[in-house]
């Protein structure tokens, strides 16, 4: 254990300690999305009943023997390319012992000194609260292969035992699961739920995973210390296990920073554990006493042969990847003009990004695209609670409904009332607009009678008007527009109204 003393340092011209600094790193289990396990055919479906998706290979069975899915040595290496990691080129299988009734073997086939990736970064936004967002480099240790272990599930009542007894689940022992584990750069709670949320976000873009933490195929276990200054050594490590939502991430990292401080205050000594989040009471709470490397006993899993990942297929995976969250946020921002708010929201689903893009392909402005994107259809999306490629509105549509409001063929305010039937519906706007006469109205005599008989029948307004009270136009422009039923050129009727109003 780091000694206390060890974490701190002095400023040398005034001797006054410096300020705290924590040191935070997250290993990050990511479920691959193949439809059978790492080492057998048993099916990797979730939520059927238990013990229905094992065989003799995931139960460790005498005589079997375990053969590497090669949809998962495919899927982690597009994951560590996007990753910027580096594929080695052999890399091996180890088995690490512990004793745990989810683990059938008693040992779990992982890889060890030798992974299939080191050496990586990613670029996350960070935006802190009462801050500007900004951009931090992330770098990522390695990324490895290994299965998971089966879910146990505890049962029973007893008021002052808690649960009587637990049930094991072997449906998820032998899933292939790719852990990333970053390198100790993320320094808040913030930090490090945009680290794993980025995480997420590649993952789904390459289609790898479906990152569903509800259902545990994406979970972070983070690592914790405090230290005096950016020089200091580091403090004392703790673990805490299996965070399942980038909130808790949050604040389960802001709480233990603030525990450790505390402790390390009162000269009290911070000792290295695993500990879990308790999300009811908001606090972190000690599990076990964390094991070492050492614990595990690790060797190399006599039953699988070395992987090997040749030049020429792994730069066939490479030329698969798909233009990735990160990229897409800057050529939004350069070459389309959009806000980092903007474009954070249009990548942060790889269907909405190209729902977006197809939309100004059709040749609609892209600012005006991401408004509606990114405020009527997501709201309508998200209460729906649809997929933005289940919409019956179509992107090409979307652009012509762009259209006709920039060529002033309709208003903003019809185009609004056109949208809960294109969303429902899909259609061509053109063709409703036409079929319905929603054209707008953009003849200015027209107009200009229609203004007349307002101020005529509104002659004590427009007398308060002229006298100085000239908020009373917005009265005469919302009149205007219900006559027309929304339909008057809206920029046309505010110059022709205000020009009679004036006199």
């Amino acid at each position: 254990m780091a000694s206390t003393s060890a974490a701190v340092k002095t400023t040398p011209s005034s001797g006054e300690l410096l300020p705290w600094e924590a040191v935070i790193g997250l290993e990050t289990h990511v479920q691959l999305g193949t439809n059978s396990k790492i080492f057998t055919s048993a099916s990797t479906a979730f939520g059927d009943d238990p013990n229905t998706h094992i065989d003799p290979v995931v139960c460790g069975l005498p005589g079997t023997l375990p053969v590497l899915n090669r949809k998962v040595l495919e899927y982690a290496v597009k994951a560590a390319l996007a990753l910027n990691l580096h594929i080695a080129e052999h890399s091996k299988f180890d088995r690490k012992q512990y004793f745990y009734p989810d683990l059938p073997k008693n040992y779990q086939i992982s890889q060890f000194d030798e992974p299939i990736a080191e050496n990586g970064w990613i670029e996350v936004e960070v935006a802190e609260k009462g801050k500007d967002t900004y951009l931090k480099t992330i770098g990522i240790e390695r990324l490895h292969m290994e299965e998971d272990a089966g879910k146990l599930v505890h049962a029973g009542s007893d008021r002052l035992a808690g649960s009587t007894h637990s049930l094991v689940d072997y449906n998820r022992a032998g899933v292939a699961l790719a852990e990333i584990v970053s390198k100790p750069d993320l320094r808040t709670g913030r930090e490090a739920a945009e680290y794993a949320s980025e995480i997420r976000r590649i993952m789904r873009y390459l289609g790898v995973s479906d990152g569903n933490m509800q259902e545990g195929s994406l979970r972070c276990d983070v690592n914790i210390s405090v230290r005096r200054g950016p020089d200091a050594t580091f403090g004392t490590k703790v673990e805490i296990k299996n965070m399942n939502s980038f909130s808790a991430i949050q604040k389960a990292c802001d709480y233990e920073i603030h525990r450790q401080i505390k402790a390390y205050e009162a000269g009290e000594p911070v000792v290295q554990e695993t500990r879990l989040w308790d999300e009811g009471k908001q606090l972190t709470k000690s599990m076990r006493s964390k094991e070492g490397a050492s614990d595990y006993r690790y060797f190399p899993d006599p039953d699988l042969g070395p992987i090997e990942v040749g030049a020429e297929q792994r730069e066939g995976w490479r030329s698969e990847l798909p233009e990735l969250p990160a990229a897409k946020r800057h050529r939004y921002a350069e070459q389309l003009g959009l806000s980092i708010y903007d474009a954070r929201v249009l990548t942060d689903e790889r269907a909405m990004a190209e729902y977006f893009e197809a939309a100004v392909a059709a040749g609609a402005d892209a600012k005006t695209v991401s408004n509606w994107v990114t405020g009527d259809i997501a709201a309508h999306v998200n209460a729906n609670r649809l997929s933005i490629a289940e919409l019956p509105l179509q992107p090409e549509q979307l652009a012509e409904l762009v259209q006709l409001i920039d060529g002033g063929v309709i208003s903003g305010k019809i185009a609004k009332d056109l949208l809960p039937e294109l969303l429902a519906q899909g259609g061509s706007p053109k063709a409703i607009v036409e079929a319905q006469g929603l054209g707008m109205i953009s003849d200015p005599a027209t107009i200009t009678t229609i203004v007349d008989k307002l101020l005529a029948a509104h002659p004590a307004e427009v007398e308060a008007f002229r006298g100085g009270k000239t908020k009373l136009q917005g009265f005469f422009v919302g009149q205007l527009m219900k006559q027309t039923g929304g339909k008057a050129d809206p920029k046309l009727a505010n110059q022709i109204l205000i020009e009679k109003l004036k006199g």
